[in-house]
């Protein structure tokens, strides 16, 4: 039997945008902390460390603001922004409503090729909860999350999810650390995904509106929480 190749390095990249693929890293940089809240963001520097020219690293940043998660300040260069609370609750506002037709549209339609994937995902949770995995749970919570609005069926909706998501990164993931505890989130997403099992949509939309109102509240805990210094 034939086996098949492994997909070279150029072969990935010609799958995927080159500043796709940069734009994720640089996202992942910045959740890190690596690249600090108002820090400026070196084009030199991300090309060396990727090892590739700046128009690709131009274009990662430019889909990053539009994403609200830096911001580009004339002739002083690209920071990675800070974003209030108070319009972190905006963002909030309009992902409750979002969330909740999401539940609605999911259970309506789920496969079960779809619902094993979502099963999948969440016992992939409860071993990171289990592990106190913080970061590897808040990966894959918005795997899971991206499930959903893809599987909801409908390509606008999936497009204003995620670029509104984008702009809260940082706030959900300091809401799991510091707001509640992400085993708590984890028991909300079985809840949802129960709702979506039994194909009750105005149930699930509900779990996945309140999961929402509820994550707005880790992510005020852990603002109120004193910083250590």
């Amino acid at each position: 039997m034939a086996h098949a190749a492994v997909p070279t390095v150029l072969q990935l990249v010609q799958s995927n945008s080159l500043p796709a693929l940069v734009q994720v890293e640089i996202e992942q940089l910045i959740l890190s902390g690596e690249l600090a809240v108002g820090q400026r963001v070196n084009e030199s520097d991300l090309a060396l460390r990727f090892g590739t020219s700046r128009g690709p690293i131009r274009e990662a940043l430019r889909a990053l603001e539009e994403c609200r998660l830096v911001r580009s300040e004339k002739n002083r260069g690209v920071f990675v922004r800070e974003i209030s609370v108070a319009e972190a609750d905006e963002m909030y506002d309009v992902r409750e409503a979002l969330d909740e037709l999401i539940g609605q549209r999911v259970a309506e339609r789920v496969t079960p090729d779809q619902l094993r994937d979502l099963k999948a995902a969440s016992m992939a949770m409860d071993e990171t909860t289990a592990t106190h995995d913080i970061k590897r749970y808040h990966a894959l919570n918005l795997k899971f999350h991206d499930m959903l609005v893809e599987f909801a069926g409908n390509a606008r909706l999936t497009e204003t999810y995620r670029l509104l998501t984008k702009g809260l990164l940082l706030f959900r993931l300091r809401g799991l650390q510091g707001g509640g505890g992400f085993a708590v989130s984890n028991s909300e997403h079985k809840a949802v995904l129960e709702a979506i099992a039994s194909g009750d949509s105005a149930r699930a939309g509900q779990l996945l509106r309140q999961h929402a109102i509820e994550s707005r509240a880790r992510m005020h805990r852990a603002a109120a929480a004193p910083t250590e210094k």
